[in-house]
């Protein structure tokens, strides 16, 4: 679990960060999620836009792959959302919160 001070700090890093998946009408799923865990591992912070077709709202989503990854929920503003999981990976910079 982390604090608020520390949430924040993973807001404003992720501010700067692209978008790197879209969740689609697909919804979540298993491969998207399996592809979210190699990105989380390697970078420990992940931006997700989630469409208007997505059939999902953006809390919702962030719910769901949190609880499917164990990551914990930074943020969900407007239709993005950004999860943080701190890597086990040997060589990966670590984000200081």
């Amino acid at each position: 679990m982390i604090t608020s001070k520390q949430r924040a700090a993973l807001r404003a890093a992720a501010n700067g960060l692209p978008a790197w998946f879209q969740i689609g009408k697909g919804g979540v799923s298993e491969n998207m999620a399996a592809d979210v865990s190699a990105a989380l591992d390697a970078h420990e912070l992940v931006k997700i836009t989630v469409l208007k077709t997505a059939g999902i709202e953006a809390k919702d989503a962030l719910h769901t792959l949190a609880g499917m990854l164990g990551a914990e929920e930074v943020s969900a503003t407007g239709n993005k959302i950004v999860l943080y999981r701190r890597s086990t990976r040997e060589g990966v910079a670590h984000i200081e919160i």
